[in-house]
This record gives C-alpha cells, structure tokens and sequence, in this order.
C-alpha cells in the first residue's frame, strides 16, 4: 500500500500551525476588545485576529478563533455570545476574499471592508435590536442615532442601523487595514507553511481542483453533504427551539397566573365583603372605603405586569363598580357606576352571576395582551358580594419571546454555521478532493504508449491516497485495476503488432504468389513482357484521377482501390488455359483461334472462382475484384465487347478501369507482330473510344491524368 512520505512531519506541521494561529488569533482579538475599552474609542476591534488566522491558515483556523473569542468574552459580558456567528461569517468571508487574492489588490479593499461592515454592522445592528427592550439608546452608536433620527430619518430602527453600520465602516476599516498590512510582512512560503490543510493526499494544484470540480453533476457530493448536514440540524434545531419557546411561553403564563392569583387572595383578605352594600351607597364617604383603596392602589404598583386591581359586583345588568384605583393613565370609575360586559367574559357570565371561581381569562383588546383573574368575595354567611379583579400584563412575555428566539437562533446560526464549515472541510479533504483527483487521473489515461501507460499510472500512484477507509479502499482498486489495465494494453499491443507483422507477411507471400502467377502467364505469351504491372500502374492512376474529381466517389474507397491495384496482375491469368501457338502467333489470328483466345475471360473467371472457395469470405475480398477483373475487361461501353456483350454501368467499375488500362498498354507496348504507337496517337485513341469501347468519364479521367500516365510508361520502357 503506498503511503506519502512526510505524513507524519504534514500532520505535525498542521498541529503546530493551528495551534499558532488559534492562540495569537485569539490573543489579537481579546487584546483587540479591550484597548477601545481603555482608549475610551467608539471602536470593537474585535475581528482583526480571526479575520487574520482566516487569511493566513484558511477558513478553519478562523472560524475557531471567531468562535472561541465569544465565548471568551462571554465570560465577562455573556450578551457578547450571541454575536459569536458574526465574527465567523466575517472569517469565512476572510478566507474567501483571501483565496481570490483580493487582499493584495488595492481596488478590492473596499469590498472587504464593506462586506465585513454588513456583517458586524448590518446583522449586528438588528441582533441588538431584537434582544433588548430600549435598542435605540443602547451603545457608543446612540447619540449618532439620536442626530440621524431628528435630521433626516425619523425612524428609530433605520437611524440606529444606520449609525452602527457607519461606526462599523470605520472598525472594519481599520481591522482590514492591519490585516492587509500583515500579510504584506508575510513571505509566500511563510503563508503557505502557515496553511492548515487537511490532505489526505499528494496536494493537488488550484488548476487541477477547478478541473475535479467541473466533473460533478448537477447535484455535488459537496452540496449534498451540506443539505444532509444543514437540513438535519435545522430540523433538530427548530424542533428544540419549538419546544423550548413553547415551555418558555406557557411557564411564563403559569407565573402570571400565579401572580394574579397572589394579588387577588391579598385583595380578597383586605375587602370586608359585609360593607359592600355601603361602599356602593356611600363610595368614598364610607368608613374605611379610603384605606382599602389605598392599600389596593399599593399592590397594583407593587408588579410592573399589573395592569389593573379593581373591585366589582356582578349582576345581570352588568358589572358594579366598588373599588377601582386611578392610574398614571387611567383615572378610576366612582364606586357606584356600571361597567358592560366585557366581550371576554361573556362564556362565563352565568358562573359570575352564581358567585362561582373562574379559570383566568386572557383577552386581546385596546389594553392589549391581558390576563384577567376574577376571585369571588363571601361574606360570613358564605355569600359572593363581589368579585376581586386583576388584569395582569402579557405583552412582555411577546416581547420577551421575541427576545428568546432571537438569543436561541443566533446561538443555533453559530453552531450551525460552525459544524457546516467543519463538516464541509473534512468532507473536502477525506472524500471529495480525493474522489476528484482519482477521477481526473482516470480521465486523463492514455494507453496507447508504452510511456504513456507508465505515465498513466504514474500519475494515479502520485496521488497518494491515504484516508485509512474506503475512499483509499477504492484507491487501492482504482490504482491496481490501472496497473493490470496497463499490463494487459500492453500485452495486447505486443500480440496485435505480432499479429499485423504475420498479416504483413502473409500479404507480401500472397501479392508475391500473385505476381509469380501473372509471371507464369506472361512467360508464356512473348509479347507482353511487363503488361501485368503496367495495367496495374495504370489502374491506380486513372481511380486516383476519378476520386480527385469526384466521380464514382460513393465506389472508390480506399480498400477498393487497393483491391484493384493488387488484383490487376490476375485480368489475365485465364490465358494459361490458351495453346501457346495461338498466344506467339505473330500474324492475324483467325476465328477460329480468336474464339479460342476470348475464352481467357471466362477461364480467368474460373480459376479466381476455384481460389476463393479454398479461403473463407474474410480473406477472398480482392480476389471478388480479380474475379471481375478477369471475366469483364474485354466488355465495351457500348455493348459489343465479349465474353457478356455487357453495357455501360452493367460493367462493373474495376473492369471499365481495366479495359482502358489494357488497351492503352497494349497501344503503347511492342509487339512481335507490331511496333508500339507514340504517347500521343495512343492517347487519341483512347479519346475516339470514349463512349464506344470505354466508360466517358474513366476514359476522361485517364487523359486528364496525361503527365502521370506518361511517367508510368516511361518508368518500365526504362527497365
């Protein structure tokens, strides 16, 4: 198994990196925090170390020391907590900007200092407004916000963000400034020492990672991980915080509950239910109205969540005033005076009439949110005279839920945005990055060389792999299989060169055989010396012309060019059945032996015949051609040729070749009975036989193709 060398010292490097950056990131910050505190700056400086270690060692380092910083600071100030996801978006967003080298590009900096503005700024803007119940005058950013608020924005949240986010404009500036500033001191090599990379491999560059990446689908292995990782803990998440806002709001209404029902048995213990009657009649003139009053008035401004305490008789007329405290806001109704119904209350009306206890009733009116406890007061004889009213507040516990879910969902944000960042990076360096690259070397094979099936190889073997699961499980058969993959090319290689070296001989003993077999019958006629190869020259020139100018072009392949050129020498094999008399007769051939000597075509024909059924279909494709060759180049264009008495296309298209190639050879060649014709005169008679003896256009081509044919003809009269 092939392990990289240096892993341990890598690993060794990584630990002492990570630990160098985390410790001085988180240094930078805390020290960070406090000098404004000492300055007395309107400053954070709270985000220069993580924005720092996110540059100079990656996305890793920064998010731990964004997130450990607050929870450093929460030591002393917990509230900071709850900003803890700000400071590692603003390391991630550090990291990024740092891959894309906008860090040493001056025209960039401003989008850095931006983007970390929105963030600590923006976000951190509404964060603070959410979670506090006076936002607009909490922080170094109030008496700015108060200015913007009364010139030109007359809204407080708008003023207020506004305000955060210039004081962050200036913070941040200052933080990418130092940032920059650093990694200016720092040498390539010293940044990339710094690195803290997870590889489980040979480290591929930027340019082969982009060219990994572009061979995932439309759906990554890296996005789906994220989707698992983040839909999990968003549903865990939101199911935990569901439950814990629905306990908070209930515990929360159970304690006003509770404090309303405190309030009322202490008004039911001050209230004599036997001079009711009286203090309806008298009010305030009634003897110890005043004092009851007083001491009811104390206990509603005993709780800021009470709303009201109140006194009344219910009947069915409606509801009789008997104690009603004044409030700041609120002046009290006189004793006597009658009140409706409230619209609340109507589903327990006949329960209030009887005297009966009632469940707490909550109501949504121009009161707002309220919780109402009515406590029936008796009289000695066990009778209600009157009920002991107390409306309790609830609008805090909306705002204190907002509150809470906003303090909940920002510590959910942190850890989400934290565990996401360490899933993907593991996830990047244990199975994507090495998925990639065994699948970009894949691609990249090429067998067809013995070198470049070493290199192939080589290749993947660089990468290295060693994740200790099954991704380098699948390494290792990825590897192998590339190994016997190349072994087998070239085995395969070295037989199919074996075998084209055997095919090579066999085709030269076979084009021999068929030369020594035109030699045999040459041997016998005296007169025609070179004629086989000739004609067989002579074909290959007029094919060539003919595809040149596109005609029969759909025929004239280059395997039947070749068939024809090599079948040429066996047109006249058939001789070998002619009596020797008849082929050296040096006079005019009489009929009787001219019928004789036209039956070469059909002997020839024959005899190729014979030879194709001793060989299998595959190998007797030339001979097909010969076999034509041989029976039809005595055919004439028009008919009046011999052995078939054929007409124009009727004759195959190697045989109207060969008639003009046989023809003209034996124009230009001597002969026992005849000197050989001029170039010229043969030429010409080759032209009058156009479209009579020969096909038009093969008899065009072999003219056009003039220099060519004379060079052939000169080429054997030299020999």
């Amino acid at each position: 198994m092939i392990r990289m060398g240096g892993g341990d010292n890598m690993k060794k490097k990584n630990r002492i990196s990570l630990l160098i950056l985390c410790g001085g990131g988180l240094l930078i910050n805390t020290i960070g925090s406090m000098i404004p505190g000492w300055l007395n700056l309107p400053l954070y400086l709270d985000n220069i170390g993580s924005a720092l270690a996110a540059a100079l060692g990656g996305i890793i380092p920064g998010v731990l020391v964004g997130f450990f910083t607050n929870i450093v600071n929460g030591i002393s100030n917990f509230e900071s907590v709850y900003y803890g996801f700000l400071t590692i978006l603003i390391a991630i967003a550090s990291s990024i900007f740092m891959e894309k080298g906008w860090y040493r590009k001056l025209s960039r900096l401003p989008l850095i200092i931006l983007t970390f503005a929105l963030i600590g700024g923006g976000i951190g803007s509404c964060l603070t407004w959410l979670m506090n119940d006076h936002p607009f005058e909490i922080g170094f950013s109030a008496p700015l916000a108060r200015r913007i608020f009364e010139s030109f924005l007359p809204n407080q949240f708008l003023a207020k963000l506004t305000a955060d986010f210039l004081y962050d404009l200036l913070d941040k500036t200052i933080t990418v400034g130092i940032v920059t500033l650093v990694l200016s001191q720092h040498s390539t090599r010293m940044r990339d020492w710094l690195q803290y990379r997870g590889w489980r491999q040979i480290p591929l560059t930027l340019r082969e990672m982009k060219q990994a990446r572009k061979t995932a689908g439309e759906l990554s292995l890296r996005l789906k991980i994220v989707l698992i990782v983040a839909a999990s803990m968003i549903i865990i998440g939101g199911t935990v915080t569901g439950i814990s806002y629905t306990h908070y709001v209930n515990s929360a209404i159970e304690e006003k509950k509770a404090l309303a029902l405190g309030v009322a048995d202490v008004m039911v213990g001050t209230v004599d239910a036997e001079r009711v009657d009286e203090y309806l009649e008298k009010g305030e003139a009634a003897e110890g109205y005043l004092e009851t009053e007083r001491i009811l008035k104390s206990m509603m401004d005993s709780s800021e969540f009470i709303e009201f305490c109140y006194v009344y008789r219910i009947l069915e007329d409606g509801c009789h005033v008997v104690f009603d405290p004044d409030t700041a806001e609120t002046p009290g109704r006189d004793p006597g005076s009658l009140e409706e119904f409230d619209q609340a209350f109507l589903h327990v009306k006949g329960d209030l009439l009887a005297g009966r206890e009632i469940e707490p009733v909550e109501s949504r009116d121009s009161y707002g949110w309220l919780l109402t406890l009515y406590k029936p007061i008796y009289d000695r004889n066990g009778v209600c005279q009157c009920y002991a009213g107390v409306d309790i507040s609830m609008t805090q516990i909306s705002s204190n839920g907002l509150k809470f879910l906003t303090k909940v969902l920002s510590l959910f944000i942190g850890f989400l945005i934290l565990i996401l960042t360490i899933v993907i990076w593991l996830a990047e360096y244990n199975v994507i990055l090495p998925i990639n690259g065994m699948a970009l070397q894949s691609s990249r094979s090429d067998y067809s060389t013995e070198e470049n099936r070493k290199e192939s190889v080589a290749r993947i073997e660089r990468l290295a792999i060693r994740t200790g699961d099954e991704i380098e499980n699948l390494y290792q058969a990825i590897l192998n299989s590339s190994r016997d993959m190349a072994h087998t090319t070239e085995e395969m290689a070295r037989i199919l060169a074996q075998t084209q070296h055997q095919n090579e001989v066999i085709d030269k003993m076979q084009n021999g055989l068929i030369l020594v077999l035109a030699d045999m019958v040459e041997s016998r006629d005296e007169n025609t010396g070179e004629h086989v190869r000739k004609t067989a020259a002579y074909t290959g020139v007029i094919m060539r012309e003919l595809r040149r100018e596109h005609i029969y072009e759909d025929q004239l392949t280059d395997a039947f060019i070749a068939d024809v050129i090599r079948s040429a020498p066996l047109h006249d094999v058939g001789k070998i059945q002619v009596r020797d008399a008849i082929l050296n007769k040096p006079g005019k051939l009489t009929d009787e032996e001219f019928a004789e000597m036209k039956t070469h075509t059909t002997a020839g024909a024959e005899i190729i015949a014979s030879a194709m059924r001793m060989v299998s279909e595959d190998d007797s494709g030339y001979l097909a051609e010969a076999q034509k060759l041989a029976h039809y180049h005595h055919e004439k264009w028009n008919g009046t040729g011999y052995p078939e008495g054929l007409k124009g296309e009727e004759i195959p298209l190697s045989a109207r070749v060969m008639a003009v190639a046989d023809v003209f050879d034996a124009l230009v060649s001597k002969r026992s009975y005849k000197e050989g014709f001029p170039f010229e005169k043969a030429m010409a008679i080759i032209r009058e036989g156009s479209g009579t003896h020969f096909d038009p256009k093969v008899a065009q081509a072999f003219i056009n193709a003039e220099d060519e044919v004379r060079r052939v003809m000169e080429s054997h009269m030299s020999r």
